[in-house]
């Protein structure tokens, strides 16, 4: 018997609340509202901290806001589509889904098809804009992991078997994103896979194990690499080197530094004014932060957090109408949303190493904006059956 308890099966019985039988026709307006202020708020800021540098580059100060409000545009018509989408089909072509954005992987990867941008080669030009692969594999192995634990559910938790099979498969992913290299996406595809497992009801002293190789083989694979392990270890003492290794943190720490209690004002920040490397995308809290101060900042933070929660909240009620498939795809979406979020804030704050992830819903790109929302959108879909379910 597994160490960690199964959620569904510990409450199986457990009665939902009336809010949670209503009519399919409803969905969780709460979430909605928290997402729609995400997207709204992560335009305003794009707009403000790319004006700067799109008027310079292009001569269009607007340059940048106006594709990621299509981006966005683009992002929301997925989501309905997602909505609309059966779990059943999303169960179904799950492996398919994984083969497809696997090949994609591949692709970038072939000389002359992949685009290189700072020394990485992560897109595919489409012409109209750059896709990022890795963003969408983040989503297919979400769902793919999914259908695999209701398949094998019983495997996973009684084998060493079960539970090393989709290992493998993450460790070709991760050969693959590291000849990128993607780093960033390694870890956050490692740690919400790992989770995944961990709420499946893996036994602990395996989970342990499998955590503990994790972490070694990460750590070898960051110190192996001159420029992995400098990005590491700059995020220690900036102030050390904050010409070179340290400037891009230093810079985000004097926006923190400026935007004081209630921030210095839309639009005012100084640090965006060709100080903050990547202000638009990466670093894009760091100049929230400056224009819109503590409270600003703290604001943004309480929405994901009711967001993340939220989606568990999405997959535990699936799991307790037996809709095992939603659930773990649900828990998948709030690891990967909060898994995320934190590491993009932790480096803005200067907590953690930099990494090149975006902060989801906010940040400029349109391969990251497009495949969060029809996670998003997934899991809407998710709390739309599960309704059905509950009313049944």
């Amino acid at each position: 018997m597994s160490g960690v308890s199964i959620p569904w099966r510990q409450n199986r019985r457990a009665p939902l609340r009336r809010s949670q039988m209503q009519s399919d026709a409803q969905y969780d307006l709460p979430l909605l509202i928290a997402i729609a202020v995400l997207l709204g708020v992560g335009l305003v800021m794009v707009g403000s901290a790319s004006i700067s540098i799109a008027d310079r580059q292009l001569g269009a100060p607007f340059y940048y806001l106006l594709r990621q409000m299509v981006y966005v545009g683009v992002g929301v018509s997925l989501a309905f589509v997602a909505v609309q989408t059966p779990l059943e089909m999303w169960e179904r072509n799950g492996p398919l889904l994984l083969m497809v954005t696997l090949l994609l992987l591949l692709a970038v990867l072939i000389p002359g098809v992949g685009r290189t941008v700072n020394g990485s080669t992560r897109w595919l030009s489409l012409i109209v804009f750059n896709l990022q692969v890795s963003e969408l594999v983040k989503l297919a192995l979400i769902v793919y992991a999914a259908g695999y634990l209701v398949r094998r559910g019983d495997e996973v938790r009684s084998t060493v078997g079960g539970f090393v099979k989709p290992l493998g498969l993450l460790v070709l992913i991760a050969v693959l994103l590291l000849a990128e290299p993607d780093f960033g996406a390694v870890v956050v595809m490692g740690a919400t896979l790992m989770g995944m497992l961990f709420l499946a009801g893996v036994r602990l002293w395996l989970f342990g194990l499998l955590a503990s190789v994790s972490a070694g083989l990460l750590g070898i694979v960051a110190v192996a690499s001159p420029y992995r392990l400098e990005r590491l270890t700059a995020f220690l003492n900036p102030w050390a080197d904050p010409f070179n290794s340290g400037f891009q943190l230093t810079q985000a720490l004097i926006a923190f530094g400026r935007g004081n209690w209630f921030g210095v004002g839309l639009g005012a920040s100084v640090q965006k004014l060709f100080y903050l490397p990547e202000a638009h995308t990466d670093f894009l809290f760091a100049v929230l932060a400056e224009e819109l101060g503590l409270f600003g900042a703290l604001g943004v933070i309480a929405l994901f957090m009711f967001v993340i929660w939220r989606a568990f909240v999405i997959g535990r009620d699936a799991a307790r109408c037996d809709q095992n498939f939603g659930a773990y795809v649900a828990y998948g979406i709030a690891l990967w949303i909060g898994l995320q979020t934190v590491i993009n804030l932790g480096v803005n704050m200067g907590l953690l190493p930099t990494k090149g992830l975006t902060l989801p819903l906010m940040s400029y790109g349109g391969s990251s904006m497009i495949a969060t929302c029809i996670a998003i959108g997934l899991l809407l879909r998710v709390d739309r059956e599960t309704r059905l379910g509950g009313a049944a």
